[in-house]
């Protein structure tokens, strides 16, 4: 059996979590660029994950907090899926990343750190992205700051 190492993500794992919803909070606030907002479309805005992946780990959120993809309106089915194939061309032209990940965790069993709010998550690749320093040092190399990350990303959308 292979197994995949992400001990960086124990920051997450362990810190205390919000009694509230933050994808409910953060785009009712006007502060995008410390919430790491990029996006905010007509019912969904796009966010940068505060404990990324890799660098450019981006989420597509519906306003509205729904945690089955069947209660999403066709609107947000629209918007939603026109904001992924946009934030995939977006990260190919300000990253120039090998692949990228997409997917969607629905449910604390199939990985969700905030279940009960949906989301899509595009996290770019890089050949030779994973190498020895998660495994042996227990630190995952994230080659730009967030906020750097997101002033470049910007520009973009």
């Amino acid at each position: 059996m292979n197994h995949m190492w992400a001990p960086w993500r124990m920051e997450y794992i362990l810190s205390p979590k919000a009694e509230s919803c933050i994808f409910c909070e953060k785009p009712q606030q006007t502060k995008d660029r410390d919430n790491l907002i990029l996006y905010r479309g007509a019912t969904c805005f796009v966010i940068m994950n505060y404990f990324p992946y890799n660098n450019g780990h981006l989420m597509i959120v519906p306003y509205r907090h729904l945690s089955n993809l069947e209660e999403l309106s066709t609107e947000e089915q629209s918007e939603m899926m026109a904001m992924l194939v946009n934030c995939c061309e977006i990260l190919k032209k300000a990253l120039h990343p090998d692949g990228l990940n997409i997917g969607m965790n629905l449910g604390k069993v199939a990985g969700a750190g905030i279940d009960d709010h949906l989301h899509f998550h595009i996290v770019p690749r890089w050949s030779g992205d994973t190498n020895f320093m998660p495994i042996i040092g227990h630190t995952k190399v994230i080659s730009q700051a967030l906020y750097e990350s997101w002033d470049l990303l910007k520009r973009y959308f």
